[in-house]
């Protein structure tokens, strides 16, 4: 696997005080969204602070800078660059100075006409200070503020001229505020712990902070907190089209979204690949993490024992650094260890949730046999990648996708593998029986839920 996340975000009202403490641990819980760089920005007697910079939540923070944060309100964010690169401005959350006061903005998505909206607003006399999009966000909420009476209105105001993917929290002085695109591609949720009010990309950060999970927020939803009160100030706009790939495999297994348990879903892609692709073998391995719950599933269906094939390097996060293709071997090496007594003489199947380029399924492949595998026999648990995602997922375009390059046959030739199959879209559609949404499949099929 090969892709990257797009970002997490995390926000909390608390009138007790210390919310940049528990931002700090909700970004933990998220950190599996963005490696790159994260942040906090924290209102303090409706002053604002904020501390970010690139590097993990445990590299950032330590106790005196969270002292020092403190805040009865504070946003979170943690950032894999969809758009902007890796520099220390682009981190999150972005925070302005302007005529009615200050603003943070932390933000999970992509805006697909991103340059066209840049030169708009550099037209109309606007200086950006980063690369990222999130700051053309930040800009049309600041020039809708001027116009309207409160935050939250500006924010209405602000999204309602924009196209693409945006789980957002705004802070001011007073307010936080929630909203989610009105395709619904990212997802947010809200939870409560005694009087505290929070926002997170995923359940399993309110459960990290020992928040409980109230409910999602809707598409097109936008929420107003003021001194506790929780507002609505824009209704749902729809089912949408939440990114099928949260289940998949950005999201934490322990989280649920839109009413699915995301390793259920996971453990059913794996089910499901067993009956579409039966093969006789001694033991099912996942590659981890993301991997593990298709291979139960796989395990279960099948009647093919689950055995713990990989070890990974718990300290190399997803986005592990590789500078060229030439190092993607040893970063493999690196990140994962074959057990040699699971799969020695033996017939493997590895069950991984999704391939890219193929590069690095090739590179398990020969660690396996490397370990004494007699067979490896290769799942994927998504299907076949054969578009770019605009909405702030990094697939690579199509010309890096080997699934539009090659056939099935040709990929499994590349990669080792004894044989090869890929998880079908009809069976995607059943891996989330309970989900209250709608979803985007398009890296899958090339269709979108919006003209580009």
């Amino acid at each position: 696997m090969e892709l990257h996340e797009e970002c997490g975000v995390f926000g909390i009202y608390d009138p007790v005080g210390d919310c940049a403490r528990t931002a700090y641990y909700g970004l933990y819980a998220l950190q599996h969204r963005g490696q790159e760089a994260c942040g906090i920005a924290a209102i303090n007697d409706r002053e604002l602070s904020f501390h970010k910079d690139v590097g993990l939540v445990g590299e950032v923070f330590h106790e005196g800078i969270l002292d020092e944060l403190n805040g009865t309100m504070a946003v979170g964010h943690v950032r894999y660059s969809t758009a902007g690169g890796l520099r220390r401005e682009n981190a999150q959350p972005l925070t302005l100075n302007y005529v009615k006061g200050t603003l943070a903005l932390a933000h999970n998505g992509n805006l697909p006409h991103a340059d066209e909206l840049r030169t708009k607003f550099e037209y109309q006399g606007a200086i950006f200070q980063t690369t990222s999009d999130s700051e053309l966000i930040a800009y049309a909420i600041a020039q809708a503020r001027l116009r309207c009476p409160s935050v939250e209105e500006a924010v209405q105001k602000a999204l309602s001229g924009l196209r693409g993917a945006w789980s957002l929290i705004v802070m001011s002085p007073r307010k936080l505020v929630a909203a989610r695109d009105p395709w619904g591609f990212r997802p947010l949720c809200m939870g409560r712990r005694g009087k505290a009010v929070m926002f997170a990309s995923e359940s399993c950060a309110l459960d990290a902070v020992g928040a409980r999970f109230e409910r999602e927020l809707d598409p097109g939803e936008i929420v107003a907190v003021e001194d506790g009160v929780v507002r609505t100030i824009q209704g749902p706009a729809g089912r949408g089209h939440l990114c099928i790939f949260e289940y998949i495999y950005f999201a934490r297994p322990d989280s649920t979204i839109c009413g699915q348990s995301v390793h259920e879903a996971r453990r059913r892609a794996g089910y499901f690949l067993a009956q579409e692709y039966p093969v006789e073998a001694d033991v099912t391995v996942g590659v981890p993490d993301s991997g593990l719950d298709a291979a139960l599933g796989y395990a279960e269906a099948s009647g093919i024992p689950y055995g713990v094939g990989l070890v990974k390097n718990r300290y190399i996060g997803r986005t592990f650094i590789t500078p060229g293709q030439d190092h993607r071997e040893q970063a493999v090496r690196i990140k994962l260890g074959a057990l040699r007594s699971c799969v020695a003489g033996k017939r493997v199947v590895l069950v991984d949730d999704s391939i890219v380029r193929g590069t690095t399924s090739r590179q398990i492949v020969s660690l396996l046999r490397e370990a004494g595998a007699k067979e490896v026999h290769l799942r994927s648990s998504a299907p076949p990648f054969i578009a770019p995602c605009y909405f702030g997922t990094d697939i690579p375009n199509k010309d890096e996708l080997i699934a539009c390059r090659y056939s099935v046959e040709e990929i499994r030739a590349q990669t080792g593998a004894d044989s090869l199959a890929f998880l079908s879209l009809d069976a995607l559609k059943r891996i989330v029986p309970n989900a209250a949404c709608g979803f985007c499949d398009g890296c899958f099929t090339g269709k979108y839920p919006l003209p580009l």
